[in-house]
């Protein structure tokens, strides 16, 4: 019974790492751009786009199809730059081994 506790002690102070983390991570962004910069992305750790800017110089009504291109580009950049950062984090929770379902 004694194990039984010291393993559920492990078990909890690891939760509470976690949410540590997940805490850290809901604070933490990247930035990404398209276009050299004519379209930037930024995405925090939950993987939520918080702010897109566009260089006014980048909107031209007749090239509207190229613009959505260079979103969705800033977009993607952003996510895999985001899913990095959390990799990282979660790495030193789990010192590098690989857990399903933890980035």
């Amino acid at each position: 019974m004694a194990g039984n506790a010291g393993m559920w002690r492990q078990i909890q102070k690891m939760q509470a790492e976690m949410a540590k983390i997940q805490e850290e991570l809901a604070t933490k962004t990247v930035e990404a751009s398209a276009g050299g910069g004519a379209v930037k992305v930024t995405v925090n750790g939950p993987l939520e786009v918080k702010a897109i800017k566009i260089d006014p110089a980048a909107v031209d009504p007749a090239e509207v199809e190229m613009l959505e291109d260079l979103i969705l580009a800033a977009v993607n950049e952003g996510l895999r730059r985001a899913q990095e950062m959390a990799g990282a984090a979660m790495a030193r929770f789990t010192g590098g081994l690989k857990l399903p379902g933890l980035s």
